[in-house]
């Protein structure tokens, strides 16, 4: 039996849970927790073989295996909010244990990261050269994607500078745990099921964002008309680093109204 996944919590009040992107950790989120924990319970969970849960190797690494343990760790509903492929595993959460989970917010992510036709997101070509480079050389793999994440922010290099320190602060997940987790993003597609989503439903963008592009947010309005979005002007793919102030104002305005 798998051992329930660790996870930091501060503060007091309604429950938010924060789930982290490929590549990186929990420690990510560490910028807004001294201002969130003031009004709310923050907790931030670490994926399946990142950051203080790197131990505990799934037999099979499927997103409903990761939410199903993320849920049965956390024990109680919350809101989530998912960045990047914390928001695919944000997402099913929604879809597939409703039961656990108040309002879903995604951030700087899409129901498909791969591009097809009429649909803009990552570059097929893109997310095989990374494959081919974590079989190389992991950790060059993992600065080089951090310093995409930050791309055309007008702050790049103090961007760049803060998430490495952040998530340096763990060990690198195994070159395994990276491989399947990159795989989620290449197979995962949840276009087709977001009208089915009746909860409050948020959707954070950044209008530089090159690995989420803008010009695909009105493509995810029109599967999910229920849903609000907004796009931070500033920020690229990390829009909590970039324009910090302004995500809290954000989430905390949208989570008084639902």
């Amino acid at each position: 039996m798998i051992e329930k996944l660790q996870f930091t919590s501060q503060g007091q009040g309604q429950t938010l849970v924060f789930i982290h992107g490929w590549g990186v950790n929990s420690a990510i989120w560490q910028p807004l927790i001294p201002e969130l924990s003031k009004k709310y319970q923050v907790i931030t969970i670490d994926l399946p073989g990142f950051g203080m849960n790197q131990h505990i190797q799934l037999s099979e690494y499927s997103i409903d295996n990761i939410a199903k343990l993320i849920v049965k760790s956390i024990g109680i509903t919350a809101d989530y909010i998912g960045w990047s492929l914390g928001g695919l595993v944000a997402t099913h959460i929604a879809l597939n244990y409703s039961e656990y989970i108040n309002s879903l917010i995604t951030v700087a992510s899409s129901p498909c990261f791969v591009e097809q036709a009429h649909w803009p997101a990552i570059k097929p070509e893109i997310l095989k050269s990374f494959h081919q480079q974590l079989a190389q050389n992991p950790e060059q793999t993992i600065k080089g994607f951090l310093k995409i994440q930050a791309m055309g922010s007008p702050n790049v290099r103090q961007d760049i500078k803060q998430i490495n320190t952040l998530v340096m602060q763990y060990d690198m997940p195994s070159k395994q745990t990276l491989s399947d987790s990159l795989v989620l993003l290449e197979t995962s597609d949840y276009r087709q099921s977001l009208n089915q989503i009746t909860l409050p439903f948020l959707r954070l963008y950044g209008r530089l964002d090159g690995l989420v592009p803008k010009r695909g947010i009105h493509l995810v309005s029109e599967l999910s008309p229920d849903s609000t979005s907004y796009v931070f002007q500033r920020s690229s793919h990390a829009p909590f680093i970039s324009e910090p102030n302004a995500f809290i104002e954000q989430l905390e305005m949208w989570l008084s109204q639902h």
